[in-house]
């Protein structure tokens, strides 16, 4: 069978850049506050609480570091590692507590076209599945909002990778989703908006990656995180700036339709 991966943030859902960073900034509040009320660890001398928000953020950023090499940190693996480079010793459920009431009212839009890329997939027999890199939180978190924007119908696989070894650009983590989907790596297209979307599709030989640039407003620290200068644009002769034009990309690319 064929299939069809896509990322999430950036390509299926986004925040407005302002809002995007407001939650950033969130999440390092959220880290330093739980931090600060955490047991100081004996024998360890004392971080004062205004370092406890770089700390924070120097961990978040060799998470995100570490995946580019396509290494999962999850979101309490990195507040554990802040805990130990300042001598606290947090508490995970507290801290996963506060971020899911966070995510929980973060303001959410939908990519402009998504259902109708999605439900026209489907009805061309395509198995489709989602591969996120959850960097900054749970993908369980994003479960409940993923439902209420209405792709639940659609997707066969939600793939986050806090619940596994890889991130993409990692080919293990493509070749779990299209384990799920039933799907061949020569007969699989991923969509995704960065360098470890196509950068990964490259190394786990899939059919081809498509570039969307359509969502390319970033906040200012997302986009100092995750795209930095150094890095070059993903090299596909396979762009779209519109969410309607990747049906007919796919439609190109597997002229024999969604069958064996």
């Amino acid at each position: 069978m064929a299939g069809v991966t896509l990322d999430l943030w950036h390509t299926l859902i986004y925040l407005e850049p302002e809002a995007e960073e407001a939650y950033m900034q969130a999440q390092v509040t959220i880290a330093r506050e739980v931090l600060a009320h955490s047991p100081q660890v004996p024998g360890v001398p004392k971080v004062s609480d205004e370092e406890l928000g770089p700390a924070f953020e120097r961990v978040y950023a060799e998470a995100v570091a570490e995946s580019s090499e396509g290494r999962t940190v999850t979101p309490v693996e990195q507040l554990l590692r802040a805990g130990r480079s300042t001598g606290r010793d947090p508490s995970p459920e507290q801290y996963l507590d506060a971020l899911s009431a966070e995510v929980a009212n973060l303001p959410f839009e939908r990519a402009p076209g998504a259902l109708e890329l999605l439900a026209g997939l489907r009805g061309e027999g395509y198995r489709l599945g989602i591969i996120s890199n959850t960097i900054g939180e749970p993908g369980r978190f994003l479960r409940p909002v993923l439902t209420a924007m209405g792709f639940d119908p659609f997707i066969e696989a939600y793939v986050f990778s806090d619940e596994h070894p890889w991130t993409k650009p990692a080919p293990e983590i493509f070749y779990a989703t299209l384990s799920e989907l039933g799907a061949r790596p020569d007969r699989t297209v991923h969509v995704g908006d960065g360098w470890s979307d196509i950068e990964g599709a490259r190394r786990a030989g899939l059919r081809a990656g498509i570039l969307f640039t359509g969502l390319h407003r970033y906040g200012a620290k997302y986009k100092a995180l995750f795209l930095p200068d150094s890095w070059d644009r993903p090299e596909t002769p396979y762009v779209v700036t519109r969410l309607d034009e990747v049906l007919p990309q796919i439609r190109a690319l597997l002229p024999n339709g969604a069958g064996p």
